[in-house]
């Protein structure tokens, strides 16, 4: 005799977060029979029971997994056994096969910070408790599946007490891979001058530090960072001078939200953003004073997140003031996340280390989020997003497997392994060796994870791109083929690639893609396109009229390069002209403008391009903003917006001409800005009236080209990190009925390059498949 029952896969975020339990309890409930098991691919399930009972369990299955699963997919097959179980089993996890069930890294649960604040609870002020609702997960996972053995936690045998919680079916650190206690579990301690402190309190010792104005370092969830008191501008002035970082902004950590909102103005929807479990770095208006001026310098939003593990949380509840919280890394190098080597490095910046025992095998830095009227947008996909997968439904569980290796800056790569595009977390710049040392480490440790071996290896179209040089080495180490994708094109299917629902995967969308530079194939610098494609094919159809740009690479440092380029192409040999005797007339010719000027006419080292991150340089330059030089990428525009924000109610755009009725010409616009400079008008006026007159232009580009109702228009590239851009054009476009693409799930900026060049590969690999 045979017995019915289910087979049913499970596939999405459902490792590490509880979800075997779940699905042993709910059978209990619903006197259903069977096992289940991890798998690579998720989670595998046989059930047994009567139909009814197996309903309801199918139903629990969808509408009750906790809080930090995402199911993706379920598959349900009708199974039968010649002999029926009599009881449910939660399985050994199985070694085989490939998929995406590694978890983020969650912050600290209320039930885990109720215990840690309870005198009477043996993890009362223990700085590692967590359950399967919380804590690390992808910083401390060596191999999957996802069990104690494959983690950093193998070092720690669990003490009775903790075994008896973890083989518990009814306690919530059933089956959690990390749990630990106090008799058990890593160990935290202060040290400094090459001495751990003996006899002291770590997390009081460290409280009193930052307290008299010391610089600590603090290994967190997925590195090292350094703390210091946020009210204290001698110190954080000291910490800018150590770390070489001049101006760019640093993220702050309050203790929870009520002290954030003494320093912010806060939302519901934002005050939902920052409590997730993800626990992001998230961008919010700030109040005047109350904190060090220097923080954020030039700048009308701070960087808050609320504490994230429980060493955070104990830590914030002993000062009195936030902490400027920011990587523990020297200059523009990753992250430490190795004790010995994080004191080598870093003891030269810090005053005192406040670490512990518990290795990182991954190096995740902060996530950085920020509330735009489209939705969330995601500016650094890292600690508590990554690696969770990006679920593109329209792709075939047995599609060819793409590695796409990203891009120079902001760099992510992504395994698309069917339906599911695992992008990596947050690696940096390549152009830094350190940095490049560690994106190829940090790929091949993913490809190991996932078991994953690549049918195509897809690489963006710019000779020079390290990553690009890297990919072309792994398609010959794996015999993958090797597919070439052009910058916008990937930003334009990053963005589409989110929206399973927009389409069918070969509509056309009018796309928007803004950003610094990407490698054109007509071997210009694009930057400012206005295209029309999908995943195989696009068309550049619009844009910024091509300008040059002297100095190729410097004048991405230097703005009054590209405000030399502007004036150039709008007033050619007469430029100086137009500039009336002034400051900036002074400062142009203070930098042998004659010299610049022949550069231009001649086109030495002065490739074309029609970059719009380049056009807000110049717009930044003329108003003297970061002339010189910018100490950070994007410093001159985010001024710039900054500037331009209490304005825009007030103001109306510069007029922008259209050319051939797609293409933006700024000659007008610049003759205007040089009027109202000699009319000494108001900084932040001219900086609304150009941001305006920008998305004025784009508009009327759109409804030129016919944009009829509810066709789609993608927003996309790292210039639509600038909020009043994408809130601006994202409603004009709404408000004439298209339907707006932007992005929530990975970056507007190069940290989404990857899965649109991921998608790219596979949809133009599938499209030139011989037909049979």
């Amino acid at each position: 005799m045979s017995y019915p029952g289910k087979s049913i896969r499970i596939r999405g975020n459902v490792q590490g977060v509880g979800f075997r339990p779940h699905v042993w309890q709910l059978a209990q409930r619903t006197a259903v029979a069977g096992s289940v098991r991890n798998d690579l691919n998720g989670v595998t399930i046989s059930a047994f029971g009567q139909a009814p009972a197996l309903d309801a369990f199918v139903r629990g299955l969808k509408d009750g997994a906790p809080r930090l699963a995402r199911i993706d997919m379920i598959e349900i097959e009708d199974i039968a056994s010649e002999t029926l179980p009599t009881d449910f089993r939660i399985l050994q996890s199985d070694g085989m096969g490939s998929g995406t069930g590694i978890q983020p890294d969650a912050a600290t649960c209320s039930d885990c910070l109720c215990e840690i604040a309870d005198p009477t609870d043996r993890r009362f002020g223990y700085a590692f408790a967590n359950c399967t609702q919380c804590g690390p997960r992808f910083s401390i996972i060596r191999h999957v599946p996802y069990d104690r053995d494959a983690t950093t936690m193998s070092d720690f045998d669990m003490c009775d007490a903790c075994r008896e919680e973890y083989e518990n079916p009814g306690d919530r650190r059933f089956h959690a891979q990390p749990i630990a206690c106090p008799a058990c579990g890593p160990q935290l301690w202060f040290e400094a001058l090459g001495q751990r402190l003996d006899g002291v309190d770590p997390i009081v010792h460290a409280a009193e530090c930052l307290k008299a104005g010391q610089i600590l370092a603090i290994k967190g969830l997925g590195g090292f960072q350094i703390a210091v008191d946020a009210c204290n501008e001698s110190a954080i002035a000291e910490l800018r001078r150590k770390k070489r970082r001049p101006d760019k902004p640093f993220a702050l950590m309050a203790r929870d939200l009520a002290q954030l909102q003494e320093y912010c103005t806060i939302s519901k929807e934002e005050a939902a953003l920052i409590e997730m479990p993800a626990a992001p770095i998230l961008l919010l208006e700030a109040k005047p004073g109350g904190l060090a001026a220097n923080i954020a310098p030039h700048q009308d939003r701070l960087g808050f997140m609320l504490p994230n593990s429980p060493l955070h949380h104990l830590l914030m509840a002993r000062l009195e003031h936030p902490v400027v919280l920011t990587s523990g890394n020297i200059s523009d190098d990753p992250q430490e996340i190795d004790n010995t080597r994080a004191v080598t490095r870093l003891q030269e910046l810090v005053d005192g280390f406040l670490t512990h025992d518990r290795t990182i095998e991954n190096r995740v830095d902060d996530s950085v989020l920020r509330l735009d009227r489209p939705g969330p947008t995601v500016l650094r996909r890292a600690r508590g997003l990554a690696p969770a997968s990006v679920h593109c439904a329209f792709v075939s569980e047995t599609a060819p497997k793409v590695l796409a290796m990203g891009g120079e800056l902001k760099n992510t790569f992504c395994l698309l392994n069917g339906p599911d595009a695992i992008v990596s977390q947050h690696i940096g710049d390549l152009k830094n060796a350190t940095v490049f040392a560690d994106y190829k480490a940090t790929l091949r440790q993913f490809l190991s994870l996932y078991d994953f071996r690549p049918d195509i290896v897809a690489v963006d179209r710019h000779p020079q791109y390290l990553s690009s040089g890297y990919g072309r080495r792994l398609a010959d180490e794996f015999g993958a083929d090797l597919v070439e994708v052009q910058h916008h094109h990937a930003h334009l299917a990053s963005c589409l690639g989110e929206h399973a629902g927009a389409g069918e995967p070969g509509d056309e969308v009018l796309a928007i893609v803004l950003d610094g530079t990407g490698w054109g194939p007509d071997k210009t610098v694009w930057g400012g396109e206005i295209l029309k494609g999908n995943f195989s094919r696009y068309e550049r159809i619009g844009g910024l009229i091509p300008v040059r740009l002297p100095g190729g690479d410097a004048a991405a440092r230097e703005p009054w390069r590209n405000l030399m380029a502007q004036l150039h192409a709008s007033f050619g040999v007469e430029m100086m002209k137009e500039v009336k005797p002034g400051e900036l007339r002074t400062l142009l010719e203070g930098k042998q403008s004659a010299v610049l000027e022949k550069m231009l006419t001649d086109g030495v080292n002065s490739p074309l391009t029609s970059s719009a991150g380049r056009f807000f340089d110049a717009v930044a330059a003329a108003l003297r903003i970061c002339f010189d030089s910018q100490s950070f990428e994007g410093q001159a525009a985010m001024q710039l917006e900054c500037l331009a924000t209490p304005f825009l109610a007030e103001e109306e755009g510069y007029e922008i001409e259209i050319e051939n009725g797609t293409w933006l010409s700024f000659g007008t616009l610049w003759r205007s800005l040089l009027s109202d400079l000699e009319k000494q008008q108001s900084p932040g006026r001219i900086a609304a009236r150009v941001h305006l007159g920008f998305i004025d232009g784009l508009a009327r580009v759109l409804e030129n080209l016919g944009g009829e109702k509810d066709r789609t228009v993608v927003l996309s590239g790292g210039v639509f990190q600038n909020a009043l851009l994408l809130d601006g054009l994202s409603s004009r476009c709404s408000e004439r009925g298209l339907h707006v693409l932007t992005q929530s799930k990975v970056p507007p900026n190069d940290g989404g390059l990857a899965l649109g060049q991921a998608l790219v590969a596979l949809a133009k690999a599938q499209r030139n498949k011989p037909s049979r």
